[in-house]
């Protein structure tokens, strides 16, 4: 089994920071992609960032240059630091895991958190 715990999200004013942690734990033997996306109500989840397992960072055009996300191999961990919020921010953010369970297989299987929730107001 495998879970993905998601924590650090929060209501703030426009211009304010968070910072979404995500941990990955269970049989789990690597883990390729880490990331984030976001889900806002009657919309579709959609792309925030993404690192892969050499490091290499992808950001939708929206966050870039506010949102930073890193990873911690270690850990199996994965953060979101988010600056300069602004309302349309506002979403249920969902963590997600590309993950190695099999020792045997190379098969690998995308997991997600349970979502936090971030409520950028005006």
């Amino acid at each position: 089994q495998v879970q993905l715990v998601e924590s650090g999200g929060g209501s703030v004013q426009a211009g304010g920071s968070l910072r979404l942690s995500c941990a990955a734990s269970g049989s789990i033997v690597s883990i390729n992609s880490m990331g984030w996306y976001r889900q806002a109500p009657g919309k579709q989840r959609e792309l925030v960032a993404v690192v892969s397992s050499g490091g290499q960072i992808n950001y939708v055009d929206f966050v870039k240059g506010r949102f930073t996300i890193s990873r911690d191999s270690a850990k199996n961990s994965v953060y979101l630091q988010m600056n300069s919020l602004k309302p349309e921010d506002t979403s249920a953010y969902y963590c997600y895991a590309n993950i190695r369970r099999s020792v045997i297989t190379r098969t690998y299987t995308d997991y997600w958190g349970q979502g936090t929730q971030v409520t950028v107001s005006s």
